[in-house]
């Protein structure tokens, strides 16, 4: 560490003038904030808003191919942290700044064991006098990060722990050396809401005792309201409004600061009952200043029609699943998994029906025995009058066309080097369908006009698009066959907020308008709560709940349903809590 001065205002961080540039391009533009010692601050925005290069830029691990200016000073250390020179950095990284990545299984040495990647931490910066000390340390960090039996735990390699244990190791190494900054980008995007719940408490409550400023990087309002004090709201790389929480999301002044409150709520909806939109977010009332409705009168299901369900659609009848692991012993046996146990349930013709649980608890493996692409080792399950169980790929034909799937990454389901027209016209192309070339290039073109992209986008391949607008081809694709059932595995989860309200929009105009029956997968309990008339909730391969959504989310039967509820972050819920 070359030198030390105190920044003059006596702010633990101070930055001026931050611009982040690629050639000619702005990617961030005088950006300007301080922070004091404890203050937790979030850093919000969508896609491109310039976050997490913002982030990147404090710790100076920009790519060489960008270019940086402007200044940034910590309490306590001399030069200008973006462009001090490495050696001066490494000193800083890890110690007097540190940072939670969102990936912990990419962030973690898949070849070292939990306990040496935490003592490394210390040992490189010296901050403990022997590796003994290393050792011993370590296992006291992972245990105040509350790892059960956190000696075995630093015994363990990164797979061998779940995604929330990785998480908690990473918040431990990240908080090692006591830092006066701690850099959190998305740290709990992947988790599920209980997990996702744990984490952000145990942040909260390490920053708060070890006096650590935070500066949290998120796309979810919800969470910044639940961790944060204040807020930075970034568009396309410009700081277009800062403040107290209380003040920016009760009483927005900037537009798009309105706008992202707006996609962000999903309790609130427009005049035709749909989701808030960036472009329809005038009209948005945020919860502060909104008035509750009388208590006599039941909250309304906006995004529901009156549902007229049909007969049974999809029957299952005591499905059971069970994989077995690779032996761990040369002639033990082989360990059994029961990713199903006797699950039964119905839906009807016109019904939306939602699937919630955490990891673990069965619910792609119940999708995939639904959709013919798994057999059952128990049970039977029919569907749009198919039998699954013992079916061979030839009796699937009629379910192929019956029961189209949207999944969670729509870059992952497309193929990069089909064009969308070829894409979305891939399922006419089954046996039986009799349209030509100008026939099937008509129905793209309807289809693409349906999901709201323009037709030229035909010509196009899957990565000249954003996120959302490729989880529109993958609507498009998945209805291009006119099925009676979609299946919605995760489709909103990967998306930035105000591309999730339209999708959602999207989903509830084109289930309407085709009269479709949905099955809606989600760990975000307010988007099934948006969509769905019903609900069904799983654990450890069961169903442990199921009913009316209303009925389940306000009066829940089950211990572990009533653990989801009150870990799922709601805006409206975060902001009426007192901070």
């Amino acid at each position: 560490m070359s030198g030390h001065l105190e920044p003059e205002t006596g702010n633990l961080l101070e930055v001026t003038d931050l611009s982040v540039s690629a050639g000619s391009r702005a990617l961030v533009s005088s950006l300007s904030f301080s922070m004091v010692a404890g203050e937790r601050i979030g850093l919000i925005g969508e896609s491109g808003s310039g976050k997490s290069l913002t982030a990147t830029a404090l710790l100076g691990l920009l790519p060489e191919e960008l270019t940086v200016s402007g200044a940034a000073h910590l309490h306590g250390f001399a030069p200008n942290l973006l462009t001090a020179d490495d050696r001066s950095m490494q000193g800083l990284r890890g110690d007097e700044i540190s940072m939670v990545f969102q990936e912990p299984l990419s962030a973690l040495n898949p070849l070292m064991k939990i306990g040496a990647q935490v003592a490394e931490v210390m040992l490189q910066h010296r901050t403990v006098p022997n590796r003994a000390a290393a050792r011993r340390r370590a296992v006291e960090l992972l245990a105040s990060v509350k790892i059960p039996d956190p000696s075995q735990a630093a015994g363990a390699y990164p797979h061998q722990l779940s995604g929330g244990q990785r998480q908690r190791v990473m918040v431990a190494m990240a908080l090692a050396n006591d830092p006066q900054l701690l850099l959190a980008d998305e740290p709990t995007t992947a988790l599920d809401v209980t997990v996702q719940s744990q984490v952000l408490e145990l942040i909260s409550a390490q920053v708060r005792e070890r006096g650590t400023g935070l500066l949290f990087i998120t796309h979810d309002l919800a969470v910044v309201a639940n961790v944060c004090t204040r807020v930075l709201v970034l568009n396309k790389g410009h700081l277009v409004e800062s403040g107290e929480i209380d003040r920016i999301f009760s009483a927005p002044e900037h537009p798009y600061t309105r706008a992202l409150l707006a996609a962000s709520d999903l309790s609130a909806t427009d005049a035709r009952g749909r989701l808030f939109t960036v472009d329809t977010a005038a009209s948005y009332v945020p919860p502060a200043l909104r008035e509750a409705p009388p208590a006599s009168t039941p909250d309304p299901h906006p995004a529901l029609a009156d549902p007229k369900p049909g007969p049974a659609l999809i029957t299952a009848t005591g499905l059971g699943r069970t994989y077995h692991r690779a032996r761990t012993t040369a002639f033990g046996p082989r360990p059994v998994v029961n990713a199903l146990v006797d699950v039964s349930f119905t839906v009807a013709a016109g019904e939306r029906v939602g699937i919630v649980g955490e990891s673990g608890s069965g619910k792609s493996t119940l999708l995939r025995i639904l959709a013919g692409l798994d057999q059952p080792t128990s049970g039977q399950a029919t569907v749009a009058g198919t039998p699954v169980a013992g079916a061979r790929e030839a009796d699937l034909a009629s379910l192929r066309s019956a029961l189209q799937i949207v999944f969670q990454d729509p870059l992952g389901s497309l193929d990069p080097r089909m064009r969308v027209a070829d894409i979305i016209a891939e399922p006419l192309l089954v046996p039986g369908r009799t349209l030509d070339a100008a026939g099937r290039l008509a129905e793209v073109h309807r289809m693409l006009g349906l999901v709201g992209l323009e037709a030229e986008s035909a010509g196009r391949y899957p990565h000249q698009f954003s996120g959302g607008q490729r989880q529109r081809i993958s609507i498009a694709r998945a209805l291009v066959n006119r099925p009676r059932i979609l299946v919605a595995d995760e489709p909103v989860s990967a998306l930035d907020v105000s591309v999730r309200a339209q999708v959602l929009n999207l989903v509830a105009d084109l289930v309407d308008e085709y009269a479709l029956t949905l099955l809606l997968v989600s760990h975000d309990l307010s988007v099934v709560r948006h969509l769905c008339e019903r609900v069904i909730v799983m654990k450890d391969g069961r169903i442990v709940e199921a009913g009316d959504t209303e009925q389940i989310y306000n009066n829940p039967a089950h211990p572990y349903t009533a653990q989801l509820i009150a870990s799922s972050l709601d805006l409206s819920g975060e902001l009426a809590a007192p901070h």
